[in-house]
C-alpha cells in the first residue's frame, strides 16, 4: 500500500539505482536525497553518464530504484507495477524530449491530445482542451499541420502543449534545447519559464548547458551517481527579456 509524506512534489530518500551488466553492477546513482517544493525550477547538470538521466528516469517513473524510496505529490511509487506506474505518469507527470517524439501520421491537435485518449474525456472536450494548450504556446492556426510542415522549434512547442495538457503536477524536460538553434533555444526556454512563473508548473530540466540553468530558480549537479552540488539560482535571467534583445540586435545589424 502506497504510504502518504510531506507534500514536496519530488522527494528522493537515499534513492540508489544499480543496473546488472553480466558480472558487472553498474551503480548509476547513489544514495541521492533530492527535495523538489511546487512551483520549483530546477536544472539537473552534468556531463554523460554522471546520472542524470536515470534521475529523470525515476523521477518519471519511467524506472524504479533498486534502494531508497520516491514519493511523488507525497505518495511512494517506488514499489508500484509497471501499470500503476504508467497511470501515475499519464495523470501526473508531462515530458518534452530534445527529439520532440511526436507521431508523424497525426496532425498537432492529435498529437497533443495523446495523453487525454485513456482518460475517459469526451471528444468535443479533448479537442478544447487540446485547442487551448496550442493557443497558449502560439499554435492554434497550426492544429491541423502535421510534424513535417512544422519547424523543430514549433515541433517542440507542439510537445510542450502535450505535456501541459493533463494539468501536470511535474514537467520533466531532457535536453529540451538541444535539436534547436541558439535563437529557437531561447523562445523555447521563454515558454518553459512562463509556464513554471505564470501557471506555477514545477519543472526540472535536464541540461548539458549551463548558461541555460540561469532561467531556473535552483541548480543541480550530479556527478558518478551523486548530488555534489545544490543551490539557488541568484540572478535568474527571463528568458523573454533576453529573446527581445536578440531580436533588437538582429534588427540593428539588418
Amino acid at each position: 500500500m502506497a504510504l502518504m509524506q510531506e507534500k514536496a512534489v519530488v522527494k528522493l530518500e537515499n534513492t540508489t539505482k544499480i543496473y546488472i551488466m553480466g558480472e558487472s553492477s553498474i551503480f548509476a546513482l547513489k544514495g541521492v536525497n533530492l527535495s523538489i517544493q511546487p512551483g520549483d525550477m530546477v536544472a539537473v547538470l552534468g556531463s554523460s553518464g554522471s546520472g542524470k538521466s536515470t534521475l529523470l528516469n525515476i523521477m518519471g517513473c519511467l524506472d524504479k530504484p533498486t534502494e531508497g524510496a520516491y514519493y511523488l505529490d507525497g505518495q511512494d511509487v517506488s514499489g508500484m507495477d509497471k501499470d500503476m506506474l504508467a497511470a501515475i505518469r499519464n495523470k501526473k507527470i508531462g515530458f518534452i524530449f530534445q527529439g520532440f517524439n511526436l507521431l508523424g501520421r497525426v496532425n498537432a491537435l492529435a498529437n497533443v491530445q495523446l495523453p487525454l485518449v485513456y482518460s475517459g474525456m469526451e471528444k468535443k472536450e479533448m479537442d478544447e482542451r487540446a485547442k487551448e494548450v496550442l493557443s497558449w504556446v502560439g499554435l492554434y492556426k497550426y492544429a491541423h499541420h502535421y510534424p513535417n510542415q512544422m519547424s523543430g522549434g514549433q515541433q517542440q512547442r507542439v510537445a510542450i502543449a502535450r505535456a501541459l495538457v493533463n494539468n501536470p503536477s511535474l514537467i520533466l524536460a531532457d535536453e529540451p534545447t538541444g535539436a534547436l538553434d541558439s535563437r529557437t533555444s531561447l523562445e523555447i526556454m521563454a515558454i518553459i519559464q512562463k509556464m513554471n512563473i505564470d501557471k506555477g508548473i514545477t519543472v526540472v530540466m535536464v541540461t548539458h548547458e549551463r548558461d541555460l540553468s540561469l532561467y531556473c530558480r535552483r541548480s543541480i549537479t550530479i556527478k558518478d551517481g551523486r548530488i555534489i552540488e545544490d543551490s539557488g539560482v541568484p540572478d535568474r535571467r527571463n528568458a523573454s527579456d533576453d529573446l527581445a534583445a536578440a531580436q533588437a540586435e538582429a534588427e540593428v545589424a539588418l
